[in-house]
């Protein structure tokens, strides 16, 4: 397939863009700054883009398969977080004028305001209200996405990352925000890109958000 990676120069993108030529896709990454990717590959074209405008974005869409997003945005006490909700405003426009229909983005367990109060104390009174502004702008696209008629995404949702290659181990999903007698330990990136990209392979999840772990 043709794909296009956006947050490519990420710690999960980069895994993402690996795995993807690995296994034989024609990967465009999209990169702010194209030179942090050390990656070179006959398959692999590594582009300059502005995540935040359709214009910029627009010319590298097309023709591709499927646009996959490991976009991600610090938390800020100062400020809100808005990173997730202005860029998919201009990605789907950008998939509109290209006619691209599928995206797989990644977000987190927890996006939705009430879903945390199941989850471990540390987690519920500790974590949670530092990374809030995070996961309330992850909501915000979430929501945009559910909107949408002509859009075939996928929200991927792991319970935090950890910097560790892919591995062998199955996954646990469940339909929601998070995975119900989950551990909620964080999955290694490298997990996440190839649960990104099984999901090429199927229908399953398509107009849904899932929750991920490993066993």
């Amino acid at each position: 397939m043709k794909i296009v990676v956006l947050g490519a120069t990420g710690q999960t993108g980069q895994y993402l863009v690996n795995q993807a030529l690995q296994q034989g896709h024609a990967v465009t990454a999209v990169a702010r700054n194209p030179g942090k990717l050390s990656v070179h590959h006959d398959n692999l074209k590594v582009v300059e883009a502005d995540i935040f405008s359709e214009d910029s974005l627009r010319p590298h869409f097309s023709g591709q398969d499927v646009v996959m997003s490991c976009l991600g945005f610090p938390a800020s006490f100062f400020s809100p977080v808005t990173g997730y909700s202005r860029s998919m405003n201009s990605v789907v426009a950008a998939m509109r004028g290209a006619r691209v229909n599928r995206i797989i983005s990644m977000t987190s367990w927890y996006t939705e305001p009430s879903s945390g109060v199941q989850s471990p104390y540390l987690i519920r009174f500790l974590l949670l209200p530092m990374i809030r502004s995070v996961l309330a702008n992850m909501y915000e696209m979430e929501q945009f996405l559910q909107k949408t008629e002509d859009i075939s995404w996928t929200v991927v949702r792991p319970p935090g990352l950890k910097n560790l290659p892919a591995s062998a181990q199955e996954f646990l999903t469940h339909e929601g925000h998070f995975v119900p007698d989950g551990s909620g330990s964080a999955v290694g990136r490298g997990d996440v890109a190839r649960f990104m990209l099984s999901l090429l392979n199927t229908n399953a999840w398509v107009k849904k958000g899932v929750a991920i772990i490993t066993k």
